[in-house]
């Protein structure tokens, strides 16, 4: 057992400063996740406040100390959904993170389309991408987050990138060039 899921199983039976502790641990991936929903810091912060709160009230509740991470992220993923639908304004990845998406991409009016093409695709495509490449989390891992099989996880993920392959074809990604 490690030392996280001792705090976690400490938290559970009430304990508010183990909790605080792995809380502190969390602050800045869920900062991150939240604002790459929301597009904006006094939402992401708004998110952020919203996790830590529904967290403290809800830790007892949970069953399996080593899943402490996903079910906080899966608490951030909803909030910052709530406040999207609240909003009605889905933004779900910001311009940093395409670098990582596509090390090809180069000048803005590029990163733009991507950003487009992204934008487009149905909320759990963009989801699946958004938890892929900007959290970095695992298959499995997005799987349990989401509440979905693995297989359905994997294979939107990969649709996601089809769908985005298939929009800037032709602008951008040569359809003469084969793979070697």
């Amino acid at each position: 057992m490690t030392v996280n899921e001792k705090k976690v199983k400490q938290a559970i039976r009430g304990d508010r400063e183990a909790l605080l502790f792995l809380l502190n641990q969390e602050k800045d991936k869920l900062y991150r996740t939240a604002y790459s929903y929301v597009q904006n810091k006094e939402d992401a912060l708004d998110v952020f406040q919203q996790t830590v709160l529904l967290a403290i009230e809800s830790i007892h509740q949970l069953r399996e100390p080593k899943y402490f991470t996903t079910w906080l992220m899966k608490i951030c993923i909803n909030a910052s959904l709530h406040v999207l639908h609240k909003q009605k304004n889905v933004i779900l990845i910001d311009e940093l993170k395409l670098q990582t998406l596509s090390t090809e991409i180069a000048t803005s009016d590029e990163k733009l389309d991507l950003l487009d093409a992204i934008y487009r695709l149905d909320e759990k495509y963009k989801t699946v991408l958004l938890l892929k490449y900007y959290e970095d989390l695992t298959f499995e891992q997005i799987a349990q987050v989401l509440g979905e099989p693995i297989g359905t996880v994997k294979s939107n993920g990969k649709r996601a990138l089809e769908k985005i392959k298939k929009a800037l074809k032709g602008v951008y990604i040569d359809e003469r060039t084969k793979p070697i």
